[in-house]
């Protein structure tokens, strides 16, 4: 009976989240967020609701819009370094899991 509930916790850890919140930058660009992510931005201002079917929100700073989400880590795209080491990182986590 252990064994059922571990691999209940292990599939439910390994779901996908579905990206279901639209979210529009200045220069027309869209791109999908989880509902999670969209209302935590939308309660620290970065974003505003402009939508509900699909959720959908505008940001409310120009240099909002060049930061991003990859697994759970904010990456400024004005800093390249940043960029690279988030994407060394993870294809170091990616290696070590196979």
């Amino acid at each position: 009976m252990n064994r059922l509930s571990e691999k209940k916790e292990k599939k439910e850890k390994n779901k996908k989240r579905k990206h279901t919140a639209l979210v529009i930058c200045r220069d027309s660009k869209q791109f999908w967020t989880t509902q999670a992510q969209f209302w935590q931005w939308a309660r620290e201002c970065v974003i505003i609701k402009t939508q509900d079917s699909p959720l959908t929100g505008v940001f409310v700073r120009e240099d909002e819009e060049v930061l991003i989400v990859l697994g759970n880590t904010v990456l400024n795209l004005a800093n390249p370094n940043h960029i690279r080491e988030a994407l060394l990182s993870r294809r170091l986590r990616k290696q070590k899991r196979s």
